[in-house]
């Protein structure tokens, strides 16, 4: 139900991984570990929103892009950007 949604999002977001940053030629990129309370209202067949990702209680700075899943994983979220994002797209 969207009250368990809410309830598991609000009573362990805090739980959530955000690894270090790590980049190649092109993107930063960075991975998002879930807790299995969180993880489990991840949408299994397509990759995600911003917007959805920050529902789920998922906070990064802007340009995120939700853009890998590893199905053996699914509570394990990658997400890369433009390298010099923040540089070349200040916010405001």
């Amino acid at each position: 139900s969207s009250e368990q949604r809410a309830l598991d999002i609000m009573e362990h977001k805090d739980e959530i991984y955000y690894s270090p940053r790590y980049q190649d030629d092109e993107f930063e990129f960075r991975h998002v570990v879930l807790p299995k309370e969180i993880a489990r209202w991840v949408p299994e067949d397509r990759l995600m929103t911003e917007v959805e990702c920050r529902a789920l209680g998922v906070t990064q700075s802007a340009g995120w892009e939700h853009y890998l899943r590893h199905a053996p994983e699914p509570h394990i979220l990658i997400f890369r950007r433009e390298k010099d994002f923040q540089v070349k797209y200040p916010p405001g």
